[in-house]
């Protein structure tokens, strides 16, 4: 059998299970997900087993560090996968929403209601705890899912779709409306992206290089995850006391995710005093250190590099770090046009005004203001588990959660009347 067949069969087959997800109450597919919750938690060990065997083969091959700590899974990250699947079941219906309505002058009436996309396929990388963010957020906002992880979480994969697919054979959605595309072969990712007419929606997640593809290859609409080159701009009337927290926040407390911050951008009327004091933190959390050829001046004995011209637009994933020092609130607006992937930035100000300039002047998914970048996160932001972080304009931006997994239908109720 064919890629292309295989991916068709396994589409079709969740588009016909579908229909139990169509026919079932918000209470009833709330509880298919805390049975998933229950099942994950009962079967951790299990969990934990594969996924030694991708981490395993992933030391082999010399994955580096970051991509061995998205692969990773603990006992602690597979209790956090489970209370996910809970916050969502927590969360209101998406499904139903009457979003406007009128009466027309002829007495025709005009809703228009929120229902599922259909069959969405999920393209990604490492992470299996994407596995199931995607599959409850999906099922709880009305969708079959088609997964198609990477191979490196092949074992983590294949035991988590099965822990939830018994775990819906106890309820009413039947669990064919969550299908696990292989991914011994490249050909089922082209397959999925061309399953026009079978598939609804693709996402992507994962590497800049694997959305690109994703976007460029695909005949199925997509919604674009993005790269994450965020910025930390630490203004001249910043509180200095939170800036260095926020920065270390920013960097190190999970490099490898997007929302991790890759440039500190720092206001020249303060970086005499503030910078020695910010690269030793870094340097002292195990940071490697990129600097202009200003910041690299102040920096003295601490250990940095002069940044090449790539540095700037580089998602480390890492505990890498660039440094700039600018001469205003635009200039690190401009500074962010140029590098940036528009997905988060953060300033840290105690000036009103120029927290306004720079909210104005970033083209982004999620401003910081004081904060770290670190919650641009669908669980933080209260969605529960999220479906990734859109960086584009069109659908759905930011942390993509139910309501993101939604489209519409208009329901035009008459009484005989027709159109002249």
């Amino acid at each position: 059998m064919s890629a292309q067949e295989l991916v068709g069969q396994l589409a079709d087959t969740a588009r016909r299970a579908a229909r139990t997800l169509s026919a079932a109450t918000s209470a009833q597919r709330k509880a298919s997900l805390i049975a998933i919750a229950e099942a994950i938690e009962a079967q951790s060990a299990r969990i934990l087993t594969a996924n030694e065997i991708d981490m395993e083969r992933g030391r082999a091959e010399g994955f580096n560090s970051s991509l061995l700590d998205r692969l990773l899974l603990t006992s602690e990250r597979v209790k956090g996968i489970a209370d996910g699947a809970r916050q969502v079941a927590g969360l209101q219906d998406p499904l139903g929403k009457t979003l406007r309505e009128s009466v027309l002058p002829n007495g025709i009436q005009l809703r228009q209601l929120t229902v599922p996309f259909g069959v969405i396929g999920m393209v990604y990388e490492a992470r299996p705890n994407v596995t199931v963010d995607a599959a409850v957020i999906l099922l709880m906002s009305g969708n079959a899912a088609l997964l198609r992880g990477s191979s490196s979480a092949e074992a983590s994969n294949q035991v988590l779709v099965s822990v939830m697919r018994d775990a819906l054979a106890t309820t009413v959605i039947s669990p064919d409306v969550i299908q696990l595309v292989p991914s011994d072969s490249r050909e089922t990712v082209r397959a999925l992206l061309h399953a026009r007419g079978k598939v609804d929606l693709v996402i992507p997640r994962g590497s800049a290089s694997l959305i690109r593809m994703v976007v460029d290859e695909s005949t199925v609409p997509t919604i674009e995850t993005g790269a994450g080159v965020c910025h930390v701009f630490i203004d001249e009337f910043a509180n200095l006391d939170i800036a260095i927290p926020i920065i270390l926040n920013s960097k190190i407390q999970r490099p490898s995710v997007c929302n991790a911050a890759e440039t500190l951008l720092v206001h020249k009327n303060i970086a005499q005093t503030f910078l020695p004091v910010a690269l030793k933190a870094l340097h002292d959390a195990g940071v490697i250190l990129h600097c202009d050829s200003a910041s690299l001046a102040i920096a003295g004995e601490i250990p940095a590099t002069l940044a090449e011209e790539e540095n700037w637009s580089t998602e480390y994933g890492t505990l890498e770090m660039n440094v700039a020092i600018v001469d205003s609130v635009d200039a690190a607006a401009d500074h962010i046009a140029t590098y940036g992937t528009q997905h988060t930035e953060a300033i840290v100000t105690e000036n009103k005004a120029h927290a306004d300039r720079f909210i104005a002047l970033s083209d982004c998914a999620a401003v910081m203001v004081n904060t770290s970048t670190r919650f641009t996160d669908g669980e933080q932001m209260g969605f529960g588990a999220e479906i990734g972080i859109s960086n584009q304009k069109l659908h759905a931006r930011g942390p993509m959660g139910l309501e993101a997994m939604t489209t519409t239908t208009w329901i035009v109720t008459g009484n005989g009347q027709i159109r002249s």
